[in-house]
């Protein structure tokens, strides 16, 4: 449903442009310039039956979400700055064997390449467009702080998130974003500059449409200013979603959900921002990159445009999965 608002998205402003801009008449029927000259009004421009702004906003949407699902995680790293773990490093050894130890457990055919982002912040991603070219990024802060196990349970989130295919997802959902947000700067531009083909004076085609092309212009156009805005909504609330199924998976690949809660406890207490994390791959992340203080934030508005869920949620639910493991425990030893 919310990857069907993006298109709905695509649909209205190329659809928009074109009535407006381009005096789109699905019906062919011009006979309305009688009307233009009888008024005295000038008559507008000839219309076309072709909505050509809607084809050009739909094969601009196709072209960069392929660009994006093909070489979208390549884009991720250079963004970052990412480097390829090196085995010679201690820290970064034990990386890359807690990422082929968790592959094993998640059934995985190849574990993901492993890689070191460049910054002292807490944080990690997992970015791919399937499990076979997936990739797991962890900052440098990230590997100095954590102990083996909280390693495996972060390590162990992100591939939950690749087992999953939220990868896929969230690399998809980020280049619709970004394509809604060039057309929205197109449209936004041709309303500044441009001059609306379309009278609103007049009739158009009978008396149905009097009065009527105004209010569509400012829905238009409201749509048009508002679309970024709403369009990293509905990525925010894919986010939202999957991470919470990311740390339950989690979880249940490590058999331990107290290395994550202590792991998340730590990523929480670093309220330093990521700086190597832009906002286009914000979504992506383990945490906020923005700082984890963000998360903190209740309320109708802070659950609408958060990236993440709040990370005292996050911990609860797994500590609700700790304790049921911890009684199922003690019945069995019992």
């Amino acid at each position: 449903m919310i990857m069907a608002g993006f298109l709905a998205f695509f649909l209205a402003i190329g659809l928009g442009f074109d009535y407006f801009y381009l005096n789109f008449d699905p019906a062919g029927d011009l006979a309305d310039t009688v009307v233009y000259e009888v008024s005295g009004a000038a008559p507008r421009q000839a219309g076309t039956n072709i909505p050509f702004g809607t084809i050009l906003a739909l094969l601009a949407g196709l072209g960069l979400t392929a660009n994006g699902y093909f070489n979208g995680p390549r884009m991720v790293l250079r963004s970052t700055m990412a480097r390829r773990a090196d085995p010679e490093n201690e820290k970064e050894k034990q990386f890359l064997n807690v990422v082929a130890e968790i592959s094993t457990a998640a059934g995985l055919a190849k574990p993901p390449a492993g890689y070191i982002i460049p910054d002292a912040d807490l944080n990690a991603f997992a970015a791919g467009n399937s499990p076979e070219n997936a990739v797991i990024a962890v900052t440098e802060g990230l590997l100095a702080t954590l102990n083996r196990e909280e390693l495996q349970g972060v390590v162990a989130h992100e591939m939950g998130h690749v087992r999953n295919y939220d990868i896929r997802l969230m690399t998809i959902s980020a280049a619709l974003m970004g394509a809604i947000a060039l057309l929205s700067d197109f449209a936004g531009r041709s309303m500044r500059y441009g001059s609306r083909g379309r009278s609103y004076g007049g009739s158009s085609r009978g008396s149905g449409r009097k009065g009527g092309a105004p209010l569509l212009f400012l829905v238009w156009a409201v749509l048009v200013i508002l679309a970024p805005l709403v369009s990293r909504i509905l990525a925010m609330a894919i986010s939202r979603q999957r991470e919470f199924l990311a740390d339950a998976t989690g979880a249940e690949l490590t058999r331990n959900p107290a290395a994550l809660i202590s792991a998340l406890e730590k990523i929480r207490a670093a309220v330093m921002p990521t700086n190597a994390v832009n906002n286009g791959v914000a979504h992506m992340c383990i945490a906020d990159p923005r700082g984890s203080l963000i998360e903190e934030r209740m309320g109708f508005a802070a659950d609408l445009l958060a990236t993440h869920p709040p990370m005292e949620k996050r911990i609860l639910a797994l500590k609700v999965m700790a304790y049921q493991k911890a009684n199922a425990g003690a019945a069995r030893g019992m």
